[in-house]
């Protein structure tokens, strides 16, 4: 009968059914554990690589990241494979699967790839590295991270930048952080009665002295511009990279404590103006406190945190 032959069919692919899931779901549970244990080993690895790389002095703090991220990611991807072999998934089949998925994944991703490319170009040309104080069209600040996909910096005034990596590669970039000196200079106006070799030698004494903490040079010091009333005089010095801002605080508050000291209030100069660097320059904000080997060593310290991962993805624990 009808309805007998359908009862009899149901059952069979029940029982069938039955006998498979049997059969697959210890499989399934393996592949699950495969799963947990690769994602908690990829944690770990990374935080174990991030802690090796960072206590060896050969390799530079400006690959760590990726290559933490690329160890971590290896590890993710064999897991996945060996969990869906597990399972019985065919690795011949699933490649080329993923082989003719991979133009649409690539035209949907493209945004993503470009700023991985990008990374890797700046891993390789290294036009900075981290630590550099870097400044480009839309920001500038001290760089903590080069990632995969993004970079991170710090701004000035303590604000983070997570910028992506074709961002800094397809624009005009400045780093001030990779010249060992840098020029600092300045005009002083001084009254027409204050002795030209006198004021010369109280702005040589003014800079910081050649062998100093931050100066490299002695200072050179020359007439400018010279009116009825006025001799306007520029100061020039080279500074240690990190410490424009210390410099160029202590040398203005310098050149008026002396000129006062020495002619009174009649010397006093009327104006201080620094020309170098300039007031579109924001490196000039950088003190020792700011400059870049402090910023090493904060990242060298959060490199050191187990929480923390290269790529912007965290550890799986």
């Amino acid at each position: 009968m009808p309805i007998q032959e359908t009862l009899e069919s149901s059952s069979t692919f029940l029982r069938t059914l039955a006998a498979q899931a049997a059969n697959f779901l210890p499989n399934l549970l393996v592949a699950l554990l495969i799963l947990a244990v690769g994602f908690f080993l990829a944690g770990r690895l990374a935080v174990f690589v991030t802690r090796a790389l960072g206590a060896s002095a050969r390799i530079d703090e400006t690959v760590r990241g990726p290559l933490v991220a690329i160890t971590r990611y290896v590890v993710i991807i064999f897991t996945l494979l060996v969990a869906l072999s597990q399972i019985g998934v065919q690795m011949t089949s699933l490649l080329a699967v993923l082989g003719a998925a991979g133009l649409a994944v690539g035209l949907a991703l493209q945004g993503t790839l470009t700023n991985i490319a990008a990374g890797i170009m700046l891993l390789w040309l290294r036009p900075f590295r981290v630590g550099d104080y870097i400044e480009t069209q839309n920001f500038a600040g001290t760089v903590h991270e080069i990632g995969l996909f993004t970079s991170h910096l710090e701004t000035f005034d303590g604000l983070f930048v997570f910028a992506p990596n074709s961002t800094l590669w397809n624009v005009w970039m400045r780093n001030h952080s990779r010249a060992a000196s840098r020029l600092l200079a300045w005009t002083i106006t001084l009254p027409r009665t204050v002795p030209f070799e006198e004021a010369r030698d109280l702005l040589v004494s003014a800079f910081p002295r050649d062998g100093g903490e931050d100066t490299l040079s002695e200072p050179i010091v020359f007439l400018d511009q010279l009116t009825a009333d006025a001799q306007v005089l520029v100061l020039r010095g080279r500074v240690k990279e990190g410490a424009i801002s210390n410099v160029q605080r202590r040398t203005a508050e310098r050149v008026r404590q002396l000129f006062i000291e020495r002619f009174g209030e009649a010397g006093e100069p009327r104006a201080i103006q620094r020309t170098l660097p300039t007031d579109a320059d924001p490196s000039r904000y950088l003190g020792r406190d700011e400059a870049p080997e402090a910023s090493r060593t904060l990242v060298n310290q959060r490199l050191e945190e187990p929480t923390v991962a290269a790529g912007g993805v965290p550890p799986v624990a």
